[in-house]
């Protein structure tokens, strides 16, 4: 009995700094098949079925960048605990698939939107689309990123998701909504790739949310006959990947011309203040008359 307590006595230290590191990040390779490996370091994991709760940072983002924002930390949940019962922003292992997921205030009204820059700004078009029709957006992504894409911080949408760059949320969201392309088309992949990137994409949504409404946001461009180039011919093909999927969706491989909004560019490919404003009523509209519009109750 005597070994057995010093045993214990010696291990507890090792066990509660594990806890301390255990914060974010996903389960390691061996316990998370579908992940892809990642040479980075540092991301903890939790124990299947347990809660934890994670440290500060914007639902959405990165971990490593959640975890380098200083908001601080929290202890963890107690095993068994009911995620309806943790605070938002807690992060859940989720014992249905292993993945570690936010908690979020109203899950029955909130967006999930995948996007690159011209969604992640607080103000960007998208989200102020999702908002006026009474959506809380919950963002994940970064700048830089697409179905191809990655920008050396996270990795493409799907890698991102698989290997835990960012988390979605707990629960069944009214809406899951995709966008992007550009970086696609800047960074040169091609059809096949973000054929082949964006249907898995959306297999592995629709099988993790599928009860959720699902939709696609195009690539903003100038149009085929005002230079919109490869963006307006993603902007095309990712319509054709919606269409095949049975998925609504809006072009946006025009918009620039077709609306006069040339003239509102901050940088030659994001919207001013004023663009985002217009561009959200637009896009706002359209969804709207999909029949992708929030649920009062």
């Amino acid at each position: 009995m005597r070994n057995a307590s010093a045993l214990f006595r010696l291990a507890a230290p090792m066990f509660a700094l594990g806890v301390l590191l255990g914060g974010c990040g996903q389960a390691p390779l061996s316990q998370n098949p579908d992940a892809v490996p990642d040479s980075r370091t540092g991301s903890g994991h939790g124990i299947q079925g347990k809660p934890l709760l994670a440290p500060g940072g914007a639902p959405g983002e990165p971990a490593a960048a959640g975890a380098a924002a200083g908001t601080g930390s929290k202890s963890l949940a107690r095993a068994g605990t009911d995620p309806a019962t943790l605070p938002a922003g807690s992060a859940y292992r989720n014992p249905a698939n292993g993945r570690d997921e936010v908690i979020v205030e109203d899950i029955r009204h909130t967006a999930v939107l995948i996007g690159d820059s011209q969604s992640e700004p607080p103000n960007a078009w998208p989200r102020q689309a999702l908002a006026a029709l009474g959506y809380k957006p919950f963002f994940c992504g970064l700048g830089g990123t697409g179905f191809v894409a990655a920008n050396g911080k996270t990795g493409n949408y799907l890698t991102a998701l698989q290997r835990g760059d960012w988390k979605l949320p707990y629960g069944d969201p009214s809406l899951v909504v995709i966008q992007g392309g550009g970086n696609d088309a800047v960074k040169g992949a091609t059809d096949a790739q973000i054929v082949a990137n964006a249907e898995q994409l959306i297999s592995v949504l629709q099988q993790r949310y599928p009860a959720s409404k699902f939709a696609m946001i195009g690539t903003l461009a100038r149009g085929a006959n005002y230079g919109g180039g490869r963006r307006t011919q993603v902007d095309t093909l990712l319509g054709t990947i919606a269409e095949k999927n049975g998925i609504p969706f809006v072009g946006v491989g025009d918009w620039l011309t077709r609306y006069n909004l040339s003239k509102l560019l901050a940088d030659g490919i994001h919207m001013n203040a004023a663009g985002n404003d217009i561009l959200g009523g637009l896009l706002g509209t359209r969804l709207k008359a999909l029949g992708l519009g929030a649920k009062e109750s």
